[in-house]
């Protein structure tokens, strides 16, 4: 029966509950919301840096030997296919602008 309960939508608050539900996230918005963005874009880069360097042969790019790029294939099987994709599109000058 608990379980059920977590799986509700929460209830719109009144009164001061929302409207400290409100502040804060307003203060989120303005303190912290472009700091997480800038961190998971930094993530998502750096990601993408350790795929082309352990996995770079796939793209023409022999950076690493073999050997150590098959022993950390089963750790970046999931993110191949996605990187490849991202790798090989055409970029534009305002894909870093945003």
């Amino acid at each position: 029966m608990a379980e059920d309960a977590k799986d509700q939508p929460e209830e719109p608050r009144h009164g001061v509950r929302g409207f400290m539900e409100k502040v804060r996230q307003v203060t989120y918005g303005m303190a912290a919301h472009d700091m997480t963005r800038y961190a998971l874009r930094t993530r998502a880069s750096m990601e993408h840096l350790f795929i082309l360097v352990t996995m770079g042969d796939m793209l023409g790019v022999p950076i690493l030997p073999p050997y150590y790029s098959m022993r950390l294939l089963p750790y970046v099987v999931p993110q191949v296919s996605t990187w490849k994709r991202r790798m090989l599109r055409e970029k534009d000058v305002t894909d870093a602008m945003f």
